[in-house]
């Protein structure tokens, strides 16, 4: 699981087929692998996976669209996260226009209750005007959408099979596994929030972008 989700981050057009001759295995086991992960290839298809029945989907809205300032656009996502032995959930909420993560948080199911945590730790900071995620049941799920349109956020939705409508969450999660998850082994789940604690810390409040001038996310942030 770790190698898939290492080529995954790295080619994130890599399906089922590519993963069975990079890694030596038989598909079904691949694409076994790839569902219990989350992962699909980025490229329209046909038919792909759908909101859980009964869950709203909402249009995507950032198409064309100018993001100016802080708390104008916020996106969140899934990612796996490795372990010594099993393997975690982590999702995070980032201002787009910074790249400023405002929360996150870890899980052991892809139930949605972790992501409504994030989601409420980040609304008690500030209210954006447009939330953008992709049609997950956790992000489709009323107890996440009832949360934003009761604070008056309009939501956006990528379409399926397009993890790039959300590209800089993707860039994200490859900064983070690179930077921080690939280079650990954690033990437990106790020794990854501690970690990936520091690791976020750092990212917002130290690490400076090339794409915000060399300024920190936390100082471009602040700055609207």
């Amino acid at each position: 699981m770790r190698a898939i989700d290492e080529l995954y981050t790295k080619r994130p057009f890599s399906g089922s087929r590519t993963v069975c001759k990079k890694l030596g295995i038989n598909r079904k086991r691949a694409q076994r692998l790839m569902r219990l992960l989350g992962l699909e290839a980025v490229y329209p298809k046909r038919s792909t996976s759908r909101p859980a029945p009964g869950h709203k989907v909402f249009p995507y809205l950032l198409r064309n669209l100018e993001i100016s300032r802080p708390n104008h656009v916020w996106a969140s996502d899934i990612t796996y996260i490795p372990m010594q032995h099993g393997f975690l959930y982590l999702t995070a909420v980032m201002d787009i226009f910074s790249r400023n993560v405002l929360s996150w948080r870890l899980s052991n199911t892809l139930t949605g209750d972790f992501c409504v945590e994030a989601l409420d730790a980040a609304l008690s900071k500030a209210t954006p005007a447009i939330f953008n995620t992709d049609q997950g049941a956790q992000f489709t799920a009323t107890a996440f959408t009832s949360r934003l349109i009761e604070s008056g956020v309009a939501m956006s939705m990528d379409g399926r099979g397009r993890a790039l409508d959300n590209v800089f969450v993707e860039r994200l999660w490859r900064t983070v596994k690179y930077e921080e998850v690939y280079l650990r082994e954690y033990t437990d789940g106790w020794q990854a929030e501690e970690s990936l604690g520091s690791y976020f810390d750092y990212y917002c409040n130290e690490r400076r972008h090339q794409s915000l001038k060399y300024r920190t996310p936390a100082e471009v942030y602040s700055s609207g």
